[in-house]
């Protein structure tokens, strides 16, 4: 099992503050040798002349120091761990609230056909007005009454997230949020290039890019705009420079459209060290006209990679994690399969959705929210807030992927661009 995220307020992680800490630890290192080496000079001059010294402390040592840090730190976990217990909140099928997805924009500069296809998002389509948007003073506001409700892990998402102007200044807001153990984002990485420095300084974690085939005629298609496959790697290796890490990427995969495309890039991210993780196209929303025939099976998908380069299953990261995780026999890397269609997972999910616009939503595929921004703006407190957020996800019963049929494909469920992916 691989380690989780550290916990407590996240640090901002960047090539300076690491350079700065390599320095101070070399530091006490260089301290703590000279001192006992001084130390045991003058206790030794000492015994020569029969001289008693006194009040002399000793130096701890960098192994000693960092064994005391890391002994705080489990005690901090197990702190962290008890508390959330305490305060946790459970659904009616007994799952706890852990992960928070925030939309900050409903707006996307792609196409995509399975998420925002052309015809319906077309020059007409109403998107919503900034005034209806949550600020970011707004959002991080809720953020920490989740993250008190139980939550561990907030992913900023969209639309693509990173349209939001000044978006690093939400970030910078967020990884100050007590008790926040994961701050993340997902985008489609047009953007990530001239972005990820800053991201990074302002104390995003890491990141997961959406990337649906590395051959360029077949990207061009599936975004619908003509954008480059080659600007997207670039902008997930500027995120990978910038230690936004371990990267992930997403690849929705459509028969038909680009399962020719599994291989290539299972390779692509076996090669770079980055987490590949292969979706099922699923029937979210109702304008991207969805069909079971459309769907490639991760059963499939897994096969197909097996045969090339063997793999191994591997448990999961964490409670409620939704990708079943493969590591290549070899060593050299993962991948994984989530599997909403054929294989659902809703009996773990841990997940609620804020909108932009501040709707409270409990499941991807639901059909209506909880609205979070007028009793905010109304002034209610933050007590008030909370018995409304905590409220809504004990009735929570949501399980769509297990009852998939016919009927519920016809359900006008939220789209994607505006509940995030």
């Amino acid at each position: 099992m691989e380690p989780k995220v550290a916990s407590g307020s996240l640090a901002r992680t960047t090539a300076r503050g690491k350079a700065r800490r390599s320095a101070v630890w070399s530091r006490s290192g260089s301290t703590a040798s000279s001192t006992d080496d001084s130390t045991r000079s003058r206790s030794t001059a000492s015994s020569a002349g029969n001289v008693s010294v006194t009040g002399v402390a000793r130096v701890p040592s960098l192994a000693e120091t960092m064994a005391s840090l890391e002994r705080a730190r489990q005690a901090l976990e197990c702190a962290r761990d008890a508390y959330h217990r305490e305060v946790s909140v459970n659904d009616r099928l007994a799952r706890p609230l852990r992960d928070l997805r925030i939309s900050v924009t409903d707006r996307c500069n792609f196409r995509c056909t399975y998420c925002m296809p052309r015809e319906v998002f077309g020059a007409d389509f109403r998107f919503m007005p900034r005034a209806e948007l949550l600020s970011f003073e707004e959002i991080a506001r809720l953020a920490r009454l989740f993250v008190a409700a139980g939550v561990e892990k907030i992913r900023l998402t969209g639309g693509e997230p990173l349209l939001r102007r000044d978006l690093e200044r939400l970030v910078a807001m967020l990884a100050e949020v007590p008790g926040l153990r994961d701050l993340t984002l997902t985008t489609n990485g047009s953007l990530l290039a001239r972005k990820a420095a800053a991201l990074a300084e302002a104390g995003l974690r890491r990141i997961t890019v959406s990337l649906d085939s590395l051959d360029p005629a077949v990207f061009a298609a599936l975004n619908d705009v003509g954008f480059a496959v080659s600007d997207v790697v670039a902008g997930i290796e500027a995120a990978d420079r910038a230690g936004l890490s371990p990267i992930k990427v997403n690849m929705v995969v459509r028969r038909g459209v680009n399962e020719s495309s599994v291989l290539p890039m299972a390779r692509f991210c076996r090669e770079r060290g980055y987490i590949l993780r292969f979706i099922e196209y699923m029937d979210v929303g109702h304008s991207n006209g969805w069909r079971l025939d459309d769907v490639v099976p991760a059963a499939d998908i897994v096969a197909m990679i097996d045969a090339e380069a063997p793999l191994v299953a591997a448990s999961q990261n964490y409670a409620g994690e939704v990708a079943e995780r493969w590591r290549y026999r070899d060593g050299s890397g993962e991948v994984g399969v989530i599997a909403s269609v054929t294989q659902p997972f809703c009996g773990g999910c841990t997940r609620a959705r804020l909108t932009a616009d501040g709707q409270l939503f409990t499941c991807l595929f639901a059909t209506a929210g909880a609205d979070l921004r007028e009793p905010l703006r109304a002034g209610e407190t933050d007590s008030q807030l909370t018995v409304r957020i905590t409220g809504v996800w004990s009735v929570r019963a949501d399980r769509y992927s297990e009852l998939r049929s016919e009927a519920t494909r016809r359900l006008p469920k939220v789209e994607m661009s505006r509940i995030g992916g």
